[in-house]
């Protein structure tokens, strides 16, 4: 037989973590945020192909872009092909912009480490005269401190980092899965026998109600959603369930897709990263159908926590790198341009001559982000993103 407190423990894996009223609070109004962290560090000169540079093509000759294969955004650059029929009807809307040279002043080229410091949205120690980093308070946890009403939510199967330390509880959900509830039918039923009588049993007993709701409710839009084209588990599922939900119920939200750390036969044209984007890009284009009028109240920032080698490695891949290309999109983004701060592509421009640059830092193109979308003051800002001030590139 297992006791109490081994059940529990077990159970923390798989019990449902939305506080009770959560879910079901009255339609949020106003806009709405998305961050769409990209774990693993992904491509982005394979993705927002920089066209015109000779030195592009001279540094990865398996693995470039063509100049024919791209897709023309403008003189300078064109989109990676598999993202023909998703994001590129989104630029020719105005819809999505880009930002290169994007990301973060950490040098450690670590995945861990980096994507620590993105979460935080805090100062590097080196930066704020030796001072260790709170690991107990993300960027989006001070975020949602700062809004009036705040509906937080993470599409995530743990809480992450970003949204730790939030005055309240921040419910998390895994959309990209199939699967009915970890915990439920008599397991669930024990559980709450277990609470009877104390001052959880309510919270307990709405906590597993709502996780069968959103199961039930979301199980049958599963289906009409791949289209034959993505399986259960691919993010353009899960953007379905992340729109449907972000309607009216949430407007702060964080999702993460992986596999972006491509080391080996990347590909160009087609191929792995081929395919991972081209996924990526089905995802982001359901969203403005989920969200059905509420896309022209929100706002999608897409992340990663550093860019890769600009030269193609042995092994027809790239390594970890330092400047990335960050997207923003949304039905009210002024889009259709590549934004930001920009140096010409060459060897000369090369970060340790290896990486890009970066030259438009996350925190201040996030912070100019909220500033245009929430009205946040100065004050406010200082409180998501100590020591850094908003860069408005006037997308909103």
């Amino acid at each position: 037989m297992m006791d109490r407190r081994t059940l529990l423990k077990s159970a923390a894996f798989t019990a449902p973590l939305i506080p009770a009223g959560k879910l079901y609070a009255a339609p949020v109004q106003g806009p709405r945020l998305l961050v769409v962290f990209l774990r693993g560090a992904y491509d982005a000169a394979s993705i927002v192909v920089p066209v015109k540079s000779d030195f592009y093509h001279e540094a990865r000759p398996n693995i470039a872009i063509t100049r024919d294969a791209a897709l023309p955004l403008d003189a300078d650059w064109g989109l990676h092909p598999a993202l023909k029929d998703s994001i590129l009807p989104l630029w020719q809307a105005r819809q999505i912009a880009f930002v290169p040279f994007s990301g973060t002043s950490d040098l450690s080229r670590s995945h861990f480490e980096t994507q620590d410091t993105i979460e935080l949205g805090q100062p590097l120690p080196a930066e704020s005269g030796g001072g260790a980093r709170n690991y107990r308070s993300g960027f989006l946890a001070r975020t949602a401190g700062v809004l009036s009403p705040n509906h937080p939510i993470a599409f995530t199967q743990q809480l992450p980092l970003i949204f730790r330390g939030a005055a309240a509880p921040v419910p998390n959900i895994i959309v990209n899965t199939n699967t009915p509830p970890g915990v439920a039918g008599p397991n669930a039923a024990l559980i709450q026998a277990m609470y009877q009588g104390e001052s959880l049993a309510a919270t307990v007993a709405e906590g597993f109600k709502v996780n069968d709701e959103v199961y039930d409710a979301l199980s049958g839009e599963m289906q009409a959603a791949s289209r034959g084209a993505a399986s259960a588990r691919g993010f353009e599922l899960a953007a379905q369930r992340i729109g449907l939900l972000m309607q009216d119920k949430f407007n702060l939200g964080f999702v993460d897709v992986g596999g972006w750390d491509t080391h080996v036969n990347q590909g160009g044209a087609d191929g792995y990263l081929a395919n991972r984007i081209g996924e990526l890009g089905r995802g982001l284009a359901a969203l403005p159908a989920a969200l059905g009028d509420k896309w022209n109240d929100t706002v999608v920032i897409v992340v990663s926590e550093f860019g890769r080698t600009f030269r193609e490695n042995g092994d027809r891949g790239t390594d970890h790198g330092h400047g990335s290309t960050y997207w923003v999109l949304g039905g009210a983004v002024k889009g259709g341009r590549v934004a930001g701060r920009q140096v010409e592509v060459s060897q000369a421009s090369l970060f340790q001559d290896r990486d890009w640059p970066v030259l438009t830092d996350y925190r201040s193109l996030i912070g100019g982000m909220l500033k245009r979308g929430y009205g946040l003051s100065q004050a406010q800002l200082q409180t998501v993103f100590p020591n850094a001030d908003p860069l408005d590139l006037a997308l909103l």
